[in-house]
């Protein structure tokens, strides 16, 4: 369960916000020689989302004795015949999270087309990085949420579809 607990917070609420959101914010605004990123509210709402979902990650770490099905949230392990509520507190946190960076990546990629540059190959190789990277999440983190959508409707409300015998 600490395992888990370090495994999530590692990498949802360390390594992807310093990586892209804190070295993004700091660095874009100067290669395009303006004084913030392209939407500065958006940008507010992608950090302040991250506090809240960490509160929620730390509090599923405490809650019962943890969810401790592995950073990936392996489905049989967090299915209702295995874990308590500390698996919907994650589930939740990682949701949370998920908003957050999807509006953080939307913000990077509009941040990098709107340069004054009109041409991409003009471009240094950190701002196609974010804007690649912008896209990346963008594509995989709603994948992700539909997942842990599909957990918790397995979860509560008693759908099949990570629990085999269901059909």
């Amino acid at each position: 369960t600490v395992e888990t607990a370090h495994r999530l917070v590692m990498i949802f609420f360390f390594v992807m916000p310093v990586m892209m959101g804190g070295f993004g914010n700091w660095l874009l605004p100067y290669y395009w020689e303006g004084p913030d990123m392209h939407f500065p509210r958006l940008n507010n709402f992608s950090f302040w989302t991250l506090p809240w979902a960490l509160d929620l990650a730390v509090v599923s770490l405490f809650t019962e004795s943890g969810s401790g099905t592995g950073w990936t949230l392996y489905p049989p392990l967090s299915t209702y015949l295995y874990m308590g509520k500390s698996v919907d507190l994650t589930v939740f946190s990682l949701h949370l999270a998920g908003v957050g960076s999807i509006f953080g990546s939307i913000n990077f990629i509009v941040t990098v087309r709107g340069m004054k540059l009109v041409d991409m190959h003009q471009l240094s190789i950190f701002p196609i990085s974010m804007f690649v990277t912008g896209h990346l999440l963008g594509v995989a983190l709603p994948v992700l949420a539909g997942g842990l959508t599909m957990l918790i409707t397995d979860r509560h409300f008693n759908t099949s579809f990570f629990y085999p015998v269901g059909g």
